[in-house]
């Protein structure tokens, strides 16, 4: 099981294809800033080849960051969303999966909220396009689904304390937790080890700027 854990890993999301395209040059400037902070997720987005030098801009704000992360919950609620509609899910499968699209839109509204209290404005959701067979093939789905959930948990616990905020902290790891709860259930679900190692992975800085380099359509 391990070593289909390992294997999952190494493969790339979506196999390198890009799914993303932000709706404005300022969103895609404030992702990347926060990407260069937390790195939650780039390896399924990346600089665009014009911009290589987009996480070099120096440290991102609080909100910079939340903005960041609320891209990325936008990805997942609306990955969950269609890998439900597309009818591939039953039983068990579907009992699990559709709790962990509740979250990630429970994520989305949460991290909206607290933008707007903080005087931001939260980023316009993107527009998002999958490999074709992406919501139609389910083994295609969940392992697709486990990548994501095991790469979101180690951005987060190798870049998660670069946040300022005492309160933004706090929310950041509990949302965390949830993720690696969610990258438990699809490990098991897709026959990996739900629980392979005693301390979490992370990634730092440079290994997200390594990754990300294909994921955003420019």
């Amino acid at each position: 099981m391990a070593g289909n854990h390992r294997a999952r890993k190494s493969a790339r999301l979506f196999d390198g294809n890009p799914v993303m395209v932000f709706r404005e040059e300022a969103d895609r400037r404030m992702f990347l800033k926060g990407a260069g902070i937390i790195g939650v997720g780039a390896t399924f987005v990346a600089v665009s080849h014009d911009d290589p030098r987009a996480f070099a801009q120096g440290a991102a704000s609080d909100l910079e960051i939340l903005n960041y992360a609320l891209t990325l919950e936008y990805i997942e609620a609306d990955f969950y969303t269609q890998g439900i509609a597309g009818g591939t899910l039953f039983g068990r499968e579907l009992e699990l999966v559709m709790p962990i699209r509740e979250h990630e839109q429970q994520h989305v509204t949460a991290l909206t909220d607290t933008i707007k209290q903080l005087g931001g404005t939260p980023v316009e959701k993107p527009m998002l396009t999958y490999p074709v067979g992406t919501f139609v093939d389910k083994t295609m789905f969940l392992t697709t689904a486990s990548m994501f959930e095991e790469l979101g948990v180690d951005a987060y616990h190798g870049q998660i304390a670069n946040v300022q905020s005492p309160e933004i902290l706090s929310a950041a790891a509990a949302i965390a937790g949830v993720e690696s709860r969610h990258a438990a259930i699809l490990a098991d679900l897709t026959g990996g080890n739900p629980f392979p190692a005693p301390f979490e992975d992370s990634k730092t800085k440079e290994d997200v700027l390594e990754s990300a380099n294909h994921f955003i359509q420019a």
